[in-house]
């Protein structure tokens, strides 16, 4: 019998990110690196949306509702930083 911990675990996937802003001739630009931590997986990242993309490469196995949700999420971010005036990559 599989413990909830477990099945949780079986489905749960965890990244760290790493972002900064470099000035570049008086230009500020996002770096970073996003990794997957149970593969080790790294992607160095030069616009925020790069780390949606990579994170979904990782998550596209699971149930596509999840995925879309995911999607959805960060596109609404996205769109709330740009009306705020924030730069969402």
């Amino acid at each position: 019998m599989a413990l909830l911990g477990d099945s949780f675990e079986s489905v749960t996937h965890s990244f760290v990110v790493r972002i900064w802003l470099e000035d570049e001739d008086n230009r500020a630009s996002w770096r970073g690196h996003v990794t997957h931590v149970p593969s080790g997986n790294r992607q160095y990242v030069e616009r925020l949306t790069d780390i949606v993309d990579f994170i979904a490469l990782h998550v596209d196995g699971m149930k596509l509702g999840k995925v879309d949700r995911f999607r959805r999420w960060w596109s609404t971010l996205r769109l709330r930083r740009s009306r705020d005036g924030g730069d969402g990559g």
